[in-house]
């Protein structure tokens, strides 16, 4: 195993076709990615394509071809991979043997551990169930994507383990859960300005990984339970492991429909023509739940309130917005911020793609966030909704 003498090392391990070997070193400010000179991933592609890296064949035992990167980010966001290579008898103790009660979420295809390191350190231990050659594929993906991000709404990789029967990443300990619990929590604590502050942070983050990263990355799957708070409730974007990387000379990609029912973007679902704007969308259907504390889908709901998006655009066209707002937001809103925050989510939920705005408006909900009159309450009746 290669190694460095600051200790900082990130190492992938797959095999054979589904297995190729994938080495992520990070030494001070070098990136470097060894894989198989046939290599079929198109991530690993794509960054040859784009430029992010520079190829060039070395003598090696295994044959590889050898990439290297000065940073991870261009620009002032350029910083150099924190990852550190863990054992896996390591993660195994700092899991408590993968207990039950460490369990911070489950996925799909993976599980989330507290973990606690030997230096005390509290990290959340991402784990995959099963290894097969589609895990095989999202976990190059994510680990690819996330050592090239760096924001302070996104969630931080800090390493990862390749000597178990599955892969294992190493991130930072987000304390506070997800988005959703709290919005969806009894009696939420969430003030709207709380909400407004909170949307306002992972858009910057979906705005940053749209037009900043070094590749544009598009997230989709950005729901309120892939959005964590840490220890003073900021916001932090997680989990890409079916996020993509998008040429700098395309504006979409043709790729399987892959998304949360409610969130999807309906575009995408019917044509597989994935863009920056599917994302737009989800992010609308989030801001919806923040405004109204609802879920996206209940059917427990009638038929016309199931599907909370459409029944949102409903409300907006029959002048019964403040029918569907959560009764917290509307005594603590202004009329004409709500409406113009409702006018800002019907764009971002907009048929077409086209017609939707790009992260970088989402990002001026900051400016919405000063609106200071009378509150919505005192200016018009309303009436309490079951929140589902």
């Amino acid at each position: 195993m290669t190694s460095f003498a600051n200790g900082r090392i990130l190492i992938a391990t797959v095999k054979d076709s589904i297995n190729e070997w994938i080495h992520i070193q990070a030494n001070n400010s070098e990136f470097h990615v060894r894989v198989h000179e046939d290599t079929s991933f198109p991530e690993i592609q794509l960054l040859r394509k784009a430029n992010s890296i520079s190829v060039s064949s070395v003598e090696t035992e295994e044959n590889e071809v050898v990439a290297s990167k000065a940073s991870l980010v261009k620009g002032d966001d350029a910083y150099g991979v924190e990852s550190t290579h863990r054992k896996a008898e390591e993660l195994k103790k700092a899991t408590n043997n993968y207990a039950e009660n460490r369990i911070l979420g489950r996925g799909g295809y993976d599980v989330v551990y507290k973990g606690i390191l030997p230096d005390q350190r509290v990290v959340a231990i991402k784990k995959s169930k099963v290894m097969d050659g589609n895990q095989v594929e999202q976990f190059i993906n994510e680990l690819l994507i996330v050592t090239q991000v760096n924001h302070r709404n996104v969630v931080k990789l800090l390493g990862c383990c390749f000597e178990s029967e599955v892969p294992e990443l190493v991130y930072e300990y987000i304390p506070n859960g997800t988005l959703f619990q709290h919005i969806h929590k009894p009696l939420s604590w969430l003030t709207l300005d709380h909400r407004l502050r909170i949307a306002v942070e992972a858009a910057s983050a979906l705005f940053y990984l749209h037009s900043a990263a070094s590749i544009p990355i598009i997230h989709r799957d950005v729901k309120s339970a892939n959005i964590l708070l840490d220890a003073n409730y900021v916001a932090k974007m997680a989990y890409f492991s079916a996020s993509r990387l998008v040429p700098l000379v395309q504006t979409q990609v043709t790729t399987l429909v892959q998304g949360t029912l409610g969130y999807l973007d309906l575009e995408f679902f019917h044509t597989s023509q994935l863009n920056e704007k599917s994302d737009v969308y989800s992010f609308g259907v989030v801001l919806v739940g923040l405004l109204t504390g609802k879920k996206p889908i209940c059917l427990e709901r009638s038929q016309e309130e199931r599907n909370l998006a459409s029944y949102f655009l409903v409300s907006m066209k029959e002048n019964r917005l403040y029918q569907i707002l959560e009764p917290r937001v509307l005594k603590e809103g202004t009329l004409e911020q709500l409406q113009a925050i409702a006018e800002l989510v019907k764009r971002c939920l907009c048929v077409k793609s086209e017609d939707r705005p790009a992260m970088k408006e989402v990002v001026e909900l900051e400016i919405l966030r000063k609106y200071k009159k009378d509150p919505w309450v005192n200016q018009r009746s309303h009436e309490r909704v079951k929140v589902c």
